[in-house]
């Protein structure tokens, strides 16, 4: 037989573990939050705007604790249909907060900010440090993200035909011959400023020697770039307009030379070294950060589907509604912290 508490004892209770459940929430993301502080202090750091996406699920998640309230106002005053009708459209509303979510990691990837294995600059296939394309007899060119002809970005018809021809790059595997089974009579591959040289299909340097498994690597990488629209960044769009890179909290700047400059000169080689190497550590605390925020949404959202349930079989009412307001706290609390997160990257990312 359950013991029977004094129901003032018993909310104290429940209370109190949501209580504990919140505290040890905060010290986590505080954990966190200040080792993204630490970690940018010394790191060549990506900013740039958040997702439309995570302002759309800001809403929801600040509607539903708006219906929430109003469907506890709803049991105290035995009103069960609009009780019904509240909890059902948090519920919905809470699942739209994930939806949009994932509609905002959907948009970081496809503007090139990615969870893990990312970088800020290109190294690899790099244009112009080992490969170079002329189409039609004109000298294509990179700068930023951008492939120029003449100093004007490519039409999309000529950035397709460059696509094309370099995608038969992209198949290459260890151990065999990378080959050029669909050349271009517009299109001409150079290597270290000459034509490269294609033998029965099989692609060879300017001087005749096949290509070693590091050329057709790096040829693949060449391939994989374009293919992406990517020249200097993997973050898409512009510099210093869709993204910024900060070092030591000083916006970086970037030169015609294709070469970033700190406060005005270029980069030391120790510094230029540690640019390439540097990981996009910003994506990836964006990536943690917001996600580890979704799984305790996701855990609440178990808890708000039970109670629901439970409104719809009229369990609640102007004297049992405990459980709703214990819930109502821990899904206030992380509509907050969500606030609090989206600003906190906002003026920190």
């Amino acid at each position: 037989m359950e013991p029977q508490f004094d129901p003032a004892v018993k909310e104290k209770m429940k209370k109190n573990l949501v209580y504990v459940g919140i505290f040890s929430v905060i010290m986590l993301f505080a954990g966190f939050t200040s080792a993204y502080i630490v970690l940018m202090g010394d790191s060549f750091w990506l900013k740039y705007p958040m997702p439309m996406f995570f302002w759309y699920s800001t809403a929801t998640v600040a509607i539903s604790s708006v219906t929430f309230i109003l469907a506890i106002r709803a049991a105290k005053q035995n009103k069960q249909l609009l009780l019904k009708t509240l909890m059902g459209t948090t519920t919905l509303l809470g699942a739209l907060f994930i939806f949009f979510q994932f509609k905002g990691y959907g948009e970081l990837i496809d503007k090139g900010f990615y969870a893990a294995n990312n970088h800020i600059m290109v190294v690899d296939g790099k244009y112009g440090t080992y490969f170079e394309v002329l189409m039609n007899n004109k000298k294509v060119d990179v700068y930023c993200n951008d492939y120029l002809i003449d100093g004007k970005k490519m039409t999309d018809s000529e950035m397709k035909s460059l696509q094309d021809f370099t995608s038969q790059f992209l198949n290459y595997e260890q151990g065999k011959v990378m080959t050029m089974t669909t050349p271009s009579p517009s299109i001409v591959l150079l290597m270290d400023n000459r034509p490269i040289v294609v033998k029965d299909q099989k692609v060879c340097k300017p001087d005749g020697v096949l290509f070693t498994h590091l050329d057709a690597l790096r040829l693949k990488y060449f391939a994989e770039n374009i293919r992406d629209n990517r020249g200097d960044f993997y973050a898409k769009g512009e510099i210093g307009k869709d993204f910024q890179i900060y070092y030591k909290g000083e916006e970086l700047g970037y030169g015609k030379d294709r070469k970033l400059t700190y406060q005005g000169k270029p980069l030391s080689a120790g510094l230029e070294t540690k640019a390439i190497e540097a990981a996009d550590s910003a994506s990836s605390f964006l990536y943690i950060i917001t996600f580890i925020h979704l799984l305790h949404i996701a855990v609440a959202m178990i808890y708000l589907i039970k109670i629901t349930i439970n409104s719809f079989s009229g369990r609640f009412n102007s004297d049992n509604h405990l459980s709703l307001r214990t819930g109502a706290i821990f899904w206030h609390f992380l509509g907050l912290l969500w606030a609090y997160l989206l600003l906190f990257l906002i003026y920190i990312h």
